[in-house]
């Protein structure tokens, strides 16, 4: 007997550009079984991510509140084990949740309301802990230079990693398929699976490379060095050593990139297809995300770190067969948070008392439901940058403090090319999305308390350098794993 309460496979990856997939418009990109997931479900097309860049946007995810709320801005800063997650509120619904893979968590508490973990980061759990050698890629996973110029063929531990993850989530699923073939799978499942991909180094496995190499397009947009760019983008692109990159390395990045979404999308494929030979594909929520995307090259920049829609707009896939349409697109401004509230409303699990998220599912029970369509992100960093963007109806507001704000209408200029804010016929609008996008939101007050973070974290960053404490959920990266060929 089919159980009443529904499961759940949510399925989270890392800096994944939602235009580089097939059923979001590229053309090239083979992604056949996101694809034939959006072909199932609804397609969201625009969703933005809480702050471009991953710790921050995935505790906003876990706890449904803005980093501000939650005083996580960096990679760097441990979430609260007292603020409850979507996990704790699926636990107190009766599931008990399961994470596969990443979660990318600082800190002791390595579960924040899972119940199980079977894979864990890559990275040291404690500030200071040991860290990672990427060996013949080291640096290549951070926002730098090297990232572009080793690219190509070859191998990232990330995939490594992956493949683990997937492997553990066929096997769990594959376990469920024996539990319930023998009548005595007796409550429903919550599996959350955390993927490394398509997150650099763009190095990519020969068979994937080959499906691209000498296929792959420049950027549809890019956008020389000068003094005309905006200051954050100066500076950002002088520190990042982005100021001029040869054709070479964009098209040698772009390709790999290509091909880890499509082994991505492959092992998506593996998971989906376990779900299904195991008939635990009836009343399951399957949801597709990511924690933020990926310039590619557009504007000239490469990574995540800025408002531009490649870097703070995320996939999303949602499907559940029998309770929502299928082959629908969504054109709505939703928030990563509304993506938390989705699942525990679809799971009739308690709303998180403190989370911004509001559930998309009211928007497909046919009824006249009123929506606003706005989103809201942050960076901040502790070398001084204090940036907030307000996506509302058309607009787009990128502020930066003691900096120019920029302005887009999304819907005329869906690249982003012109810069509305010294537009005298949009002074209006301007002043509106700045007053809405301060509203609750000091960047002086955060600067005190980042500075004060920073205090903290030195203190735990040595404790942890000299006690040793064991990392409780680690992933083994080694690195011979990375390699170019």
């Amino acid at each position: 007997m089919q159980n009443p309460q529904p499961n759940l496979l949510y399925i989270h990856s890392d800096q994944h550009n939602p235009y580089v997939t097939g059923c979001y418009g590229d053309k090239l990109v083979q992604t056949p079984n996101l694809d034939r997931l959006a072909s199932e479900g609804i397609v969201f097309e625009n969703v933005y991510c809480p702050s471009p860049i991953c710790v921050p946007s995935r505790m906003s995810m876990l706890s449904g509140r803005h980093p501000y709320e939650n005083q996580v801005w960096t990679n760097s800063h441990v979430l609260n084990s007292g603020i409850p997650t979507f996990a704790h509120a699926m636990g107190a619904a009766g599931y008990k949740p399961v994470l596969i893979g990443r979660m990318h968590a600082l800190g002791p508490d390595q579960l924040h309301g899972y119940s199980e973990r079977l894979i864990g980061d890559h990275g040291p759990n404690h500030p200071g802990g040991s860290g990672v050698d990427h060996g013949e890629l080291s640096g290549t996973a951070g926002p730098a230079r090297v990232s572009l110029q080793k690219s190509g063929v070859g191998q990232s531990a990330y995939q490594v990693h992956d493949e683990d993850v997937t492997a553990a989530t066929v096997d769990y699923l594959n376990r469920l398929g024996v539990q319930k073939r023998a009548g005595i799978l007796d409550e429903p499942f919550s599996i959350s699976v955390g993927f490394m991909l398509p997150h650099q180094p763009f190095v990519a496995r020969q068979e994937d490379y080959k499906l691209y190499d000498g296929r792959m397009t420049m950027p549809a947009n890019p956008e020389p060095y000068s003094e005309k760019l905006h200051p954050y983008f100066q500076w950002w692109r002088e520190k990042c050593g982005i100021t001029e990159v040869s054709d070479g390395e964009i098209i040698r990045a772009r390709t790999a990139y290509w091909a880890l979404v499509t082994r991505m999308d492959i092992m998506i494929g593996q998971i989906l297809t376990a779900l299904q030979e195991n008939e635990l594909d009836q009343n399951t929520i399957i949801l597709y995300s990511s924690d933020h995307g990926e310039q590619v090259g557009e504007h000239g920049l490469w990574w995540k770190q800025t408002f531009y829609e490649h870097s703070v707009k995320v996939p999303a896939i949602l499907s559940w067969r029998g309770n929502l349409p299928e082959g629908v697109r969504c054109d709505r401004v939703i928030s990563s948070l509304d993506l938390n509230a989705t699942m525990l409303d679809a799971l009739d699990a308690p709303p998180l008392p403190n989370s911004h998220g509001r559930s998309v599912l009211p928007l497909f029970n046919g009824k006249d439901t009123y929506w606003e369509d706005i989103a809201f992100s942050e960076f901040c960093t502790d070398d001084g940058c204090y940036h907030r963007m307000i996506r509302n109806g058309d607009w787009k507001l990128n502020y930066y403090l003691l900096q120019p704000s920029q302005l887009y209408n999304i819907y005329d200029d869906p690249n982003e090319l012109h810069d509305r804010a010294n537009d005298p016929d949009c002074q209006d609008i301007l002043s509106e999305l700045t007053e809405k996008v301060l509203t609750g939101w000091e960047p002086e007050k955060i600067a005190l308390q980042m500075q004060a973070k920073r205090e903290d974290t030195r203190i735990l960053a040595n404790w942890a350098r000299n006690t040793h404490p064991p990392d409780q959920y680690r992933w083994n990266l080694l690195p011979e794993m990375d390699y170019l060929t």
